[in-house]
């Protein structure tokens, strides 16, 4: 016998989405590749770039490589993004698994008919995003601490420096240069649960859609979360992710209204 929870109250409502995605989520095979990547990517990176030499045989030119394991992470000064090596191959490329994964989950959703099927016995459309989105950034959450985590693993393997120091950095600004990121995560993943509302059963078009408004905010990811990270840079974080949050989700909620889910 199924349960109306149209007629609980809100708490109630959102811990039942929260406990149906969540567990959909860890039923996926796609979570745990996308965080076997976030793992293994920067252990690959700061490898393989370590056996790349300094100098280009043709052109004399100085190659840029990763010299410090933080550059993994991110740079200090917070300027704008140069297009070298150590600047494009980053932390920051998660920002697009996240965002295609995000894609992915939610366009399972419409595909498989169960988004039909929620919304007609079980849910509001408005806990529906709201769910998917803390879900998400759950999981977006998960990516960046492996991410660090494989970094580190990589630095070490590859020999590479640990020197704060060098990178203008403490510990503090390295914590605060984590949480500032991973904030504007929560701002992918509000732009990818719209986008792929809009799109549904078309998740190449709800991916493209999303990549293409990821590539616009990417270049300010340096500037906003730089290694020499602080108070302010949390804040300012969290206050834009929030802000898309909310107000993706009420776009959300008013494109799942007014179109037809069949």
């Amino acid at each position: 016998m199924s349960v109306d929870l149209k007629n609980n109250d809100f708490g109630k409502r959102l811990k039942t989405m929260l406990k149906v995605d969540f567990r959909r989520m860890f039923l996926t095979p796609t979570v745990y590749i996308m965080l076997g990547v976030s793992l293994v990517l920067p252990i690959l990176i700061l490898v393989m770039t370590s056996f790349m030499g300094g100098t280009n045989s043709e052109t004399g030119e100085e190659v840029a490589m990763f010299t410090n394991v933080w550059q993994a992470i991110g740079s200090a000064g917070g300027g704008a993004m140069s297009m070298d090596l150590t600047s494009m191959c980053n932390i920051n490329l998660l920002y697009f698994l996240v965002a295609i994964f995000v894609c992915l989950f939610v366009g399972e959703d419409f595909r498989s008919g169960y988004a039909k099927n929620i919304f007609t016995v079980r849910s509001k459309k408005f806990d529906y995003v709201l769910s998917k989105t803390i879900v998400m950034f759950a999981a977006a959450v998960g990516m960046f601490l492996l991410f660090f985590v494989g970094a580190m693993i990589g630095g070490g393997v590859a020999g590479l420096s640990f020197d704060l120091a060098a990178v203008s950095a403490n510990a503090g600004n390295i914590v605060a240069c984590m949480i500032s990121k991973v904030f504007v995560a929560l701002v992918f993943v509000a732009i990818a649960v719209t986008l792929a509302c809009v799109g549904r059963q078309k998740v190449w078009l709800s991916v493209l859609c999303t990549l293409g408004a990821g590539m616009l905010l990417f270049a300010m990811i340096p500037m906003i979360t730089p290694l020499n990270a602080g108070i302010l840079h949390i804040v300012m974080c969290i206050a834009g992710g929030a802000l898309f949050a909310v107000g993706l989700g009420a776009v959300s909620n008013v494109i799942l209204n007014k179109t037809s889910l069949g």
